[in-house]
């Protein structure tokens, strides 16, 4: 997941910045109005993309560990309440994000009607690159800790499943395919 979040939340970044930076030029009236438009709402998009995937992957491995804890009897501290805790982190940072670009693309189309001045879709534009490129922080953090919290959870599975006389989990894989 780190790989595909890296990838994503490095696209979704390029397009935040390009749509910005022509915003600025498009006021300068150095570009053209339409390519600003269409590099903010491809970034609007994306940027709801990326934080619904951190979104649903924390619910999926939160929901997978407290499950195998439950199978495996293991301890609630630390695994599973560590899961919960990165899930509680990184939510809040993500949903603004996400709330930050929708409100922009709003503010934007509200400057393009001249209903708002164009000063409110500048500013809120300047708050969502700095709340994304936070959010994407805390996010890749978490998601680096999540994947390690995986990694001691199949380690604790399969030291249970040796005591108990059992096949490793890759060696279960293995035999299932066969």
């Amino acid at each position: 997941m780190t790989r595909i979040f890296t990838t994503l939340a490095t696209i979704d970044g390029l397009l935040l910045l390009a749509g910005f930076g022509t915003g600025i030029l498009s006021k300068l009236g150095v570009s053209e109005y339409m390519l600003h438009f269409w590099l903010g709402l491809s970034a609007a998009l994306v940027t709801l993309l990326v934080h619904c995937l951190i979104f649903t992957y924390f619910l999926g491995t939160g929901r997978w560990v407290k499950e195998v804890a439950l199978a495996y009897r293991l301890p609630d501290e630390p695994l599973p309440r560590l899961t919960r805790e990165l899930k509680r982190q990184t939510f809040p940072p993500a949903l603004f994000a996400m709330l930050i670009a929708l409100a922009t693309a709003a503010a934007g189309t509200a400057a393009q009607l001249q209903e708002w001045p164009w000063q409110v879709h500048a500013a809120l534009a300047t708050l969502t690159l700095l709340i994304n490129f936070w959010a994407f922080a805390v996010e890749y953090r978490n998601v680096n800790t999540n994947a390690g919290v995986i990694e001691r959870v199949l380690s604790e599975v399969d030291r249970i499943r040796a005591e108990r006389g059992l096949p490793t989990n890759q060696a279960a894989r293995q035999q299932e395919v066969l």
